[in-house]
């Protein structure tokens, strides 16, 4: 078991770390013990990418995002599971990922069809590929109030402007409604104006 698994040192708020060689169960074994903080563990190949979640800020951002997106959802009676930030990837993938929101639509399903990234800093490890690994759909991107939407295609992922998931659903009164100061006020508006 390697040395750094055994430091008791954690994150402070918003830092992350990145580790190469790291085996899966050293993976597994971290998981564990950082069961109940706020830590999320990001792995690819052998690179571990360990985080704490960042500011309230960055939070509320994300489950602003959710409400809208379940909103809007529900407005147009499309079935939805929320997967929240599940961890998806197994070992035979060699990849693993805790996305900041998730979706399966229409039916309860192994892999989510949409994941929601909140980014609030640059990681190191290429997402899109553990993504593309795993299988799932879409991959939205969301910035400092702008989406980018990433679609699965046999050779990657590919930066389109609609999602195709959702293809009624305009993406940019999804990203003004997100930087909207009252999560309250964001969602109420947000579904007057669909």
């Amino acid at each position: 078991m390697a040395d750094w698994l055994a430091c008791d040192r954690f994150l402070p708020s918003s830092d992350a770390v990145r580790f190469q060689d790291v085996s899966w169960a050293e993976l597994e074994a971290l998981d564990k013990k950082l069961a109940g903080t706020r830590a999320r563990i990001t792995y690819l190949d052998g690179a571990l990418e360990l985080t704490t979640l960042v500011a309230a800020e960055a939070e509320e951002q994300r489950k602003t995002l959710d409400l809208l997106v379940q909103a809007y959802l529900r407005r147009e009676q499309i079935r939805f599971y929320g997967n929240g930030s599940t961890t998806i990837g197994v070992k035979e993938l060699g990849a693993r990922k805790e996305p900041d929101e998730s979706y399966c639509l229409g039916q309860r399903k192994p892999i989510p069809d949409l994941a929601i990234e909140v980014t609030v800093g640059s990681g190191g490890i290429e997402v899109l590929e553990i993504y593309r690994r795993i299988g799932v759909q879409e991959v939205w991107f969301w910035e400092d109030g702008v989406i980018e939407v990433h679609a699965l295609r046999s050779t990657g992922y590919e930066l389109i402007s609609q999602s195709e998931l959702l293809p009624d659903l305009e993406i940019r009164s999804l990203e003004y409604h997100s930087r909207m100061a009252d999560q309250y006020d964001a969602v109420n508006a947000f579904l007057a104006s669909l």
